[in-house]
């Protein structure tokens, strides 16, 4: 068995639960995609009315797929290549020549072990706090998001309700694509479409309906 979490929206937040699940070793898409059917299986017993989405490359649905932060780019650049990019270190950062190596590269580039603690994101300009600890995160992402994807792709996220990610590990690893997606789907709900927040007003939105 293992667990995962599911996020979704209650009353107005995004919120997290946690499912246990049977899973598939393996790396294969199949084993992957037997893991994702059976934690959303275990969703789905817990609420008949959820409507689980997947968003990773190994998701069963084209849409999911598409949300995927390896698929989705920024000003031709992949999110992953961003958000190393725009760390500001005590000693150091942001290191911009990391938009321009391979996102696997640049999540392992030593200076962002090697710089002393992390203070803010800076991107294009604009400084973002770390606390709420995925605001920079959630706010390059639904950029992403808005760029990669059509008007009707975008709204196709409102017919889910509750988001997974299968290798998202919180022990491990804070942001992940399905929070995002969770708050896409409330700000859709709100507004009628995917808003283009400014950076204050994307944080205040996000201390407020993040939890």
């Amino acid at each position: 068995m293992a667990e995962r979490p599911a996020f979704n929206i209650d009353h107005g937040k995004v919120i997290t639960k946690i499912y246990s699940f049977e899973w598939f070793p393996g790396f294969s898409l199949s084993q992957k995609q037997k893991s994702i059917e059976s934690l959303h299986n275990a969703i789905l017993s817990a609420d008949a009315h959820s409507r689980p989405l997947e968003i990773s490359t190994k998701s069963p649905a084209s849409i999911g797929t598409k949300l995927s932060a390896f698929r989705l780019t920024l000003n031709s650049h992949t999110l992953e290549n961003i958000f190393q990019s725009a760390k500001v270190f005590e000693n150091g950062g942001p290191y911009l020549d990391l938009l321009e190596v391979s996102p696997k590269e640049a999540k392992r580039d030593q200076r962002l072990q090697n710089s002393g603690s992390l203070t803010v994101f800076r991107y294009q300009g604009q400084d973002f706090p770390l606390v709420p600890k995925t605001v920079f995160y959630d706010f390059i992402y639904i950029a992403a998001v808005r760029e990669s994807l059509n008007a009707e792709e975008i709204q196709a996220i409102s017919t889910y309700n509750t988001f997974t990610d299968i290798e998202f590990n919180p022990a491990k690893s804070i942001n992940t694509q399905a929070r995002t997606a969770a708050l896409i789907h409330l700000i859709l709900a709100e507004y009628g479409c995917l808003r283009d927040f400014s950076k204050d007003e994307f944080i205040q939105y996000h201390k407020e309906h993040v939890v």
